[in-house]
């Protein structure tokens, strides 16, 4: 049965990413994506609308889907400061959790990142915790989470300490094995890929997916 999804964060990394791979998913019929200026991109799938996320109640409509993908995500640098960080790291993600429950969503899936905890003294570990938390609280009966270690791939804003820190972390990949392994960087179209075949099976309760789980599936699904 064809399926429709909602995407929130199609700009980003993961986002793009999980944007081209869902029209190119045969399962799914309509892709939705809120987004604060339109994406220079048409495909009879895809929906385009462009919205305030300080106001997404205004949107509530485009929640009206089975699948929600939540890839939204920023760094403090990028966002100006920790509220403007918080804002888009936890106030738009969970308020989308709402709104998808508000309007019968049979799923939520979340970027979140390796080593969230909300119980962190490092305030983006402690976010993206939290952000897990409510989520997970909420009564969404299927709530995907998905950390990803360091992302990889062609990124529109060059960032050179993650540039850095790319290298490092290819460079001792390697070294990187048992439970080691979910620290390995990964590449943002795993991720993507790793979710649509997640969304496919439609599993219920939460579940949360660490890095190294997250390649496997991919591998598992024909993406390297």
């Amino acid at each position: 049965m064809s399926r429709t999804a909602l995407l929130l964060g199609a700009s980003g990394l993961v986002g793009g990413h999980c944007l081209s791979q869902l029209l190119a998913e045969p399962d799914y019929a309509a892709v939705t994506i809120l987004v604060r200026k339109s994406l220079p991109l048409t495909h009879p799938k895809l929906m385009q609308r462009v919205v305030n996320f300080d106001q997404l109640n205004e949107a509530a409509e485009s929640f009206r889907v089975q699948d929600v993908f939540c890839c939204l995500g920023t760094t403090i640098k990028t966002a100006g400061s920790q509220e403007a960080f918080r804002r888009v790291d936890f106030t738009y993600p969970t308020e989308s959790a709402r709104l998808a429950m508000q309007q019968g969503a049979q799923q939520f899936l979340l970027v979140s990142s390796l080593g969230a905890d909300a119980k962190s003294s490092v305030f983006y570990s402690r976010t993206k915790g939290e952000v897990e938390r409510a989520i997970a609280a909420s009564d969404m009966t299927s709530v995907q989470i998905f950390r990803p270690s360091l992302l990889l791939g062609e990124r529109a804003e060059v960032r050179f300490g993650e540039r850095l820190a790319e290298k490092v972390s290819r460079a001792i990949s390697f070294l990187l094995v048992g439970l080691l392994r979910k620290y390995r960087p990964i590449e943002a179209h795993a991720v993507a890929a790793a979710m649509l075949a997640v969304a496919k099976q439609q599993a219920m309760g939460v579940n949360i997916y660490e890095s190294d789980r997250i390649a496997q599936i991919a591998t598992e699904n024909g993406s390297q």
